[in-house]
This record gives C-alpha cells, structure tokens and sequence, in this order.
C-alpha cells in the first residue's frame, strides 16, 4: 500500500444495523492509532431499512429479551430500555423499531467517545468499487475520492428490486420503490405488491378513513403472529440434518410440527427449535433443492419463522375488519398511468385505481441487483452464493473470490443467505458482528490466517498441530474414552503456551482428583496468558477454571456455569458442568435437566448431546425418547459413551435386565477397551445380574472388571466399593468381601474431605462398608460445617444414618435414612447410584421389625420394573411379616 495511514484503517461498507454493530466492535477492540472508517450516502447510523421509521407503532418482530446487540450479554437492549425508554419494559413487550435504532447507534457513539478506542469516521458517501492494492485496499467513492485500508467488511443488505414493475409504472414516480425513504402519499387508495412484515407495518401506517389499501401477492399469505406466553422451543427430531433431499426434508418436518403440536398445541415451539439447525439443513441441500425450497418453500417457511408481534397483529386485524384493506392473490399485469391515478390491471382481471403503488416485495438477494456488487463480481472479488444468494462466504464471514484467504475482506448480515440462509435477524447478525469484527481486529494486528478452532468451532489460540492433539483428546472426552490427559499433555507439548490446553488439564485433574498435577497446569496457563493474545471464549474459561479451582464449592460452580451461558458450545466445559458417568457435576434434578435442555438451542442434533440429553430423559422417565436419542447418538458415533451410558439406564429403569445386559456386554467387549470409566459400564452389567439375582455371575464380573486391582481413583469407590455395600444390605453378597482393598485403593480424601456431595455419597457407603463409625461420624461433623447446603442437610444425615447401621442400631438408622430418601436427589448422580442408599434403608427397616414399610418401598420399586432380587426380599419380607 502507498502509505502507513492506510495499514491502521478499516473501512466499513454499509451503516445499517450490522455494518454499525461491526464498527462498534471494531472501535472497541482497537487501539488509538486505528482508525474505522464508516461508509454510508444514508443520513441516518444504525437504522438500516429495518429499523428506519419513525412510526413508534412499527415493532420488532422478536422480544426484547432476544434482541440484545451483544452474544455474551443477553440483557443488554432491555436495560438499555430501562434506562433510555421505558423504565417498567418487560423482557417479553416488543419495542418500536425506531427505539432499536436509537440503541444500535448508541452503541457506536458510546465506543467512539472512549479516548484509548480506535477513532471512528462516519463518512456519508456512496461505495462504487473496491480493488485489491499491495496487501490491502483501495476502496474508491462516488465523488472520486480513493480511501486505503488495510481490510474491509461489507455490510450493505440487499436493495428493494422493481424488476416486477411494467415499463410504464418503473418510470413513474408514484411507484415507492423503497417506501422507508420515500413517502406514502396522503390521499388516495395504494396499492401494496408483497404481503410481508413490511407490508403490515405500512398498512398500518396508510390506514385512514375514506382510503382502501390493496393488497396484492401471489399467495395471498400474511405473517402469523406471536403468542404470549410462549411455548419453549421443541427440539428437532435427532438426526435431521443428515436428512437427504428436500422431499425427505420436508416429510421429517411436516412430521416435526404435527407431533409438536400434538403434544403442545403450538406449532411456534417446533418452527423455533429448529433455529439451531437451520443453516446446517440448508447447507445440506443441493444446489437444485436450494433453488426449489426459495422457489416453493421459502414463503411458507417466512411467515411461520418470522412472525407479528401481538399488538402489531391486533392493529393489522383492526385495519382488516374495518373493510379498509383488501387483499388480492396475484401480480400486476398492466398499468395505465393518468394524471389523476394509476389505473392497475391484476393478472386475474381485477381492476384497480390507486394513487400510488407501493414496494413491499422486499430486498433483492442477486448480486445483480446492487451496482457495487455487480462491479466486484466483475472483477472477481466476489462471486454468487449458493442457489444465487448474496455473494459466496466462509464460515467466518470471509469473502469467498479471487483473493487470498489472509485478505481481510468480509461480510456480514443478508449478503450471506446463500451460505446460511437465515442470516437477517438480530440474533444471526450479532454473532456474525462479533465474529467478524474479531477476525478483522487479529489482522490488523499483523494474524493473517484464521486461528484453528475445536469441533464446534470455538477458537483455538495455538498452532494448528497442538490444536490437532487437543482436538484429538477433546474427542476422547465427549466419546468417553481414555487417554484425553494424555493428548492434552501432547498438545501443551506442540504448544508450551497453549493456554486453553492448560486450563482444560488443570480443571480436569481437579475434577478427577490429581491435585498436584492441576496446581502446576493452572500456572502454567496463567504464565502462557501473560504473552498470548485470547479470545473472549478462552478468557472467560481461564477466569472460570481459576475461581473453581481457588474457591469454595458453590463460588467454583457458579463461575463454571456462567461461563456455561455465555460460551454454551465449550462442549469441555459443559461436560464437567453436568453429572455424568465422568464428572459429579455442578448440577442435579430439574436444575441439570434445564440446563441441558437449554443447550439445544446451541448443538442441534449433534451427536454428543443428543447421548447427554437421553441421560437426561431417562432421568425424567421418558424412556422412548431417551431409547431414541441414544440410538441416534449411536448410530452417528458407535464410540458415544453418554449415548451408552442413559441406554443402560433406559434398560435397567425399564426392567429389561437380560437384554441389557447382553446388549452392554457385547458394548463392553468392542469399545470397552477405549473407554474411560469402563468400570461403570462394567458396574452397570454387574447391576443387571444382581437384580437378576445370579450372585455367582457378580462375583465374576467383580474379580474381573471391578476389583481394585483393575480400577483405580474415584471410580473404586463409586463402583467397586458400592456394588460391595449393595450386594451387602441386599443379602446378595456378604461373604469374602474385599472392603479392605477398595479402601486402600479410595482416593483419601473422598472419605475425609470429599470434593462434592456426590463424592462424600460413596465415600460414606464405602466407611459403612468397613464399618467406621468412626469415620462416618467425622465426615458427618465436618458435612454439618459446610456452607454448602446439600453437604449440611443431605450428607450429615446420610453419615449419621450409617453410624446407626454400624453400630446395629436400626429404628434410628431406619428413621434417618427415610428422611434421607426423601431429600437425596441434589447428591447428583443417577437414580441407579442413589439407589443404594434407598437398599440401605429396607435393610434397616427390615432389621429394625418395620416390615411393612420395607415392603412397601420394594412395592413401589417393584411397580416400576421388574427384579428377581428384589421380589425375592419381598418375598422374604412378606415371610418375616406372616411369622410375626
């Protein structure tokens, strides 16, 4: 380039909502010494089409809650509301679009007042080309002047077209070809050509007495309308985007909303849980079912996704029933134009005089309806995007054409439909601002090529080969399998300061008990922070691995989760924030079930969490859906370990011991092997024979798969030394017991000072197991301290109750351990692992001559699913009963 000036320069093309949203994140995230350039003929910053009216009664289609500018801070626009608008707004009142634009340049004048922020300059000119120059740009204005800049994002939308309109009325000028800048006359019927959002909004606006406004469209389809309440999304059925071919797409989706409406009464809930999948099915197309869905599909699939806010529906219907709007299905064939009127001939022969005919087909999305577009296109800087939509992109919004990738030219908002297809509303475009804004300020620092990222595409700041390894070993996390420590260790290798290698090394060996090691990884990643540049995502991690980690139980996990929220795709971190067959978990009950489903929102119908939300469902007893989403998750990846794991539950809950277990041997045998925590898998087969009741089969398994010989760390206790306790109290299994060696092999301090009531569960069945009343009672003294609330009201309990089973007192081990049950559920686990301590109990009661309720517990159990052990206590129960 010719001057320096032009290397610290960024020129934004396009002042709409995301060109500002963009230039806002540019200003922030550069220093001084840069400068964003800004490049608009509009007047107006950050309104756009959508958000350029000043009629308050135009409102946006999505609630505030959803309509934030920022991705990490969802409550930002409603306390912008608060603050500047109407102090009493309610996350579910949609605000006037007018209001949302005074937010949007806000923002922008906010970041440009920052002294150390990038400087910003808001220049009103007219783009007409672009040209590569040196290794940046020249970007050239209508008046001829010629501005350098070291990249560029475009963010111009898409224009209204009149390709529609007859030669007679184009060159009229009472046709408003964009009525957002031009004005509706005040006398007169109008016609209205579309029957879109923007159609509704300028009815509204035409209304009057003494005046009809037509309306005419080809499917004579308006909008629907929101409904409050909502109705929570509805997850898409598993394994939809590996649908093939439109007619099969369109039969899965057909299916979708009928069972969704069947078990909701709203079809909404289906249409939004689709969002997370949408570019995916989309990209999933073939160039031909791209064209056929705009072609056949598109206008169904608009007015259901994109719908009226309720009082906006509420004013359309009043202008409706008044008689003073018609609708017509159709085009406009002729038009005769008279000094009094336009005289409109429909297709169909409907005749009509109107004083104005109005544009509300919408923004054009070919590259040839735009000069700028249609110029770079020329020159090969842009090309068509898929099914001839906007122009062609990356996943990171880099402009695909005849320049290299380390370019910085990008895009962002309806120029990239052809990629994504949803890629207009506030939701897709913050994300795509930030992202590309973040992808523009790395440039300017001298990073050419984009960073490496993870599975789901959150950025990896390290080479690409330490972000292969780490990869590598994330894979072996989600997949359950063993050697992920060890492919972390290599990926810090090819990376001495991979940061987020560092940070996910020490929280694992925290959560999975190597204390020493996760001290020197979590200084060794501070250490790495100090001299790399990290992105938001890899920031917050560290943060919220560094509180866990140097904190108290709840402070830890409530800084997990946040970062949970803000980063839902950290598939690491979501693995250890929700209890499963690898991690206690930061969450139980209706707690972790929220969570999960939550996530939906973020993975679709991703393999790895449709095995965790069958976890999930098996927990809530929704067995066929949980059956269902671990054989998609299984069929997807055969190696799923969560997918495995809530399938043997579903067969354990439901009673089908036998099938389970041959199922999860022959598992067990293929793709044990690999398997981390195989010992639980092993566990869970050794569960299906003791309720079979073949003790010798247990006995086997356990010398096998389960001794402490074969297990180590946690899981010797949370396997070994509970089936031992189990096999105990149930009258399974009480002889040769090797408690002993379980013990020697615990991790210590799971039975002095357990990391998580989780943890302090077993380790208190395990100091029963060797009967240390002793030990119970310290762990109960030291539980009864805690601030944590579940260590205070379920574990103290618990510990005291084992003391009295010890000691053989059994009315008040039977008293406590029925308080106990009642309030267990947030030790977090399975229903399965807590089960023990509901074993204990019809021990206790049993012993304690309460044989009624014993039997009454194993009534209940045994109505949910069948057991050849527990009818043989019962049966043993009802002897015990009679001989009294």
């Amino acid at each position: 380039m010719a001057t320096n000036e032009g290397d610290c320069r960024v020129v934004v093309v396009g002042a709409g909502a995301g060109g500002t949203l963009v230039a806002t994140h540019l200003v922030t995230a550069l220093s001084s010494r840069f400068r964003v350039e800004l490049v608009d003929a509009v007047p107006t910053t950050g309104r756009g089409q959508a958000y350029s009216t000043t009629d308050e009664r135009h409102l946006l289609n999505v609630p505030a809650s959803g309509m934030s500018a920022f991705p990490r801070d969802p409550e930002h626009f409603l306390r912008w509301l608060r603050n500047h608008h109407d102090p009493g707004f309610q996350p579910h009142d949609f605000a006037p679009r007018a209001v949302f634009g005074r937010y949007v340049e806000s923002l922008l004048t906010t970041a440009a007042e920052f002294p150390g922020n990038a400087r910003l300059v808001r220049r009103r000119a007219e783009v007409v080309d672009i040209a590569g120059a040196g290794t940046g740009f020249v970007v050239e204005l209508a008046d001829g002047e010629r501005v350098e800049a070291r990249a560029v994002v475009l963010a111009t939308g898409s224009r209204p077209g009149t390709h529609w309109a007859p030669a007679e009325l184009a060159a009229d000028p009472r046709l408003i070809a964009d009525p957002w800048t031009q004005g509706i006359p005040g006398d007169g019927d109008v016609l209205m050509l579309g029957s879109g959002l923007t159609m509704v909004d300028l009815a509204i606006s035409a209304d009057r007495p003494g005046r009809t406004v037509h309306v005419v469209s080809r499917n004579d389809v308006v909008p629907e309308r929101h409904v409050l309440p909502t109705t929570p999304p509805v997850p898409p059925p598993p394994g939809i985007t590996r649908t093939q071919g439109i007619e099969a797409l369109r039969s899965t989706l057909t299916a979708h909303v009928a069972e969704t409406v069947a078990s909701t009464g709203d079809w909404r809930a289906a249409i939004d849980g689709l969002r997370p999948v949408t570019a995916q099915l989309w990209r999933g197309l073939s160039d031909a079912d791209k064209r056929r869905f705009v072609a056949e599909d598109a206008r169904t699939w608009d007015v259901h996704r994109h719908r009226m806010a309720p009082a906006t529906h509420a004013r359309f219907e009043q202008v409706a029933s008044s008689g003073r709007l018609r609708r017509h299905r159709g085009t406009i064939a002729t038009v005769r134009p008279t000094e009094e009127a336009l005289h409109v001939t429909l297709d169909d022969g409907t005749e009509l005089s109107v004083a104005a005919v109005v544009n509300c087909t919408g923004p054009v999305g070919s590259i040839a309806a735009d000069p700028l577009l249609a110029r770079l296109a020329r020159t090969g800087l842009v090309r068509p995007g898929p099914a001839g939509l906007g122009i062609d992109t990356a996943d990171d919004g880099r402009i695909v054409g005849t320049l290299p990738e380390t370019r910085p030219f990008l895009a962002v908002g309806s120029l990239r439909r052809g990629n994504l297809w949803e890629s207009t509303a506030m939701p897709e475009i913050r994300e795509q601002a930030y992202d590309v804004a973040r992808v523009v300020a790395r440039s300017m620092h001298g990073e050419s090529r984009r960073r490496p990222a993870d599975p789901y595409g959150l950025t990896l700041s390290t080479n690409r080969r330490a972000a292969r390894r780490y990869n590598a070993a994330l894979g072996r996390l989600l997949r359950l399998q063993d050697g992920v420590e060890e492919g972390l260790a290599e990926a810090v290798a090819a990376d001495p300061d991979f940061v987020q290698a560092h940070a996910a090394l020490a929280l694992l060996g925290h959560e999975w008990g190597a204390t020493a090691h996760w001290r020197a990884s979590l200084r060794a990643a501070h250490r790495a922070a100090a001299g790399r540049h990290l992105d938001d995502r890899e920031c917050s991690f560290l943060d919220a691995v560094t509180t866990r980690l140097r904190s108290d139980e709840p402070t830890g996990a409530a800084a997990l989760l946040r970062h949970v929220r803000l980063f839902p795709r950290d598939a690491l971190a979501v693995s250890v924030a929700v209890p499963t067959v690898a991690f206690g978990g930061l969450t139980s009950g209706t707690q972790t079930a929220e969570l999960v489903e939550s996530l939906g929102r973020s993975y679709g119908d991703d393999w790895w969490y449709a095995g965790q939300l069958a976890f999930v469902r098996q927990d809530q007893e929704r067995w066929s859906e949980a059956e269902d989403l671990s054989a998609y998750a299984l069929s997807v990846e055969p190696a799923s370990g969560h997918a495995v794991h809530a399938r043997a539950h579903v067969f354990y809950e439901t009673g089908r011991h036998a099938e389970g277990l041959v199922w999860l041997d022959e598992w067990i045998r293929t793709r044990g092997p690999e398997a981390n925590h195989r010992s639980h898998f092993s566990w869970h087969a050794a569960l299906h024979e003791l309720m079979q009741d073949d003790v010798e089969a247990v006995r086997r398994r356990y010398r096998r798969e389960l001794d402490p010989s074969v297990v180590s760390g946690s899981r010797v206790v949370v396997d070994s030394g509970a089936l031992l306790w189990r096999g105990r109290v149930t009258g399974a299994w009480t002889d040769d017991l090797s408690v002993g060696e379980v013990r020697a092999a615990a991790p210590k301090d799971w039975l002095s000072a357990p990391p998580t009531p989780f943890a302090a569960m077993h380790g208190a069945v395990l100091l029963a197991a060797d009967g240390d009343a002793g030990g119970l009672t310290r762990l109960a003294e030291q539980a009864s301290r805690s601030d944590d609330r579940v260590f205070l009201e379920v574990v103290s309990p618990l510990c005291t109750a084992l003391v009295s089973v010890v000691e053989e007192r059994w009315t008040a081990a039977a008293a406590t351990l029925t308080a106990v049950v009642a309030t267990m559920d947030p030790l977090g686990g399975s229903k399965a692992q807590r089960e023990v301590v509901e074993d204990t109990l019809v021990h206790a009661l049993a012993m304690a001559g309460r044989t009624t309720e014993a039997a009454a517990v194993l009534d209940e159990r045994l109505s949910r699913r069948s057991s050849a052990l527990d009818a043989r206590r019962r049966a043993a129960v009802a002897a015990d009963l009679a001989a009294r």
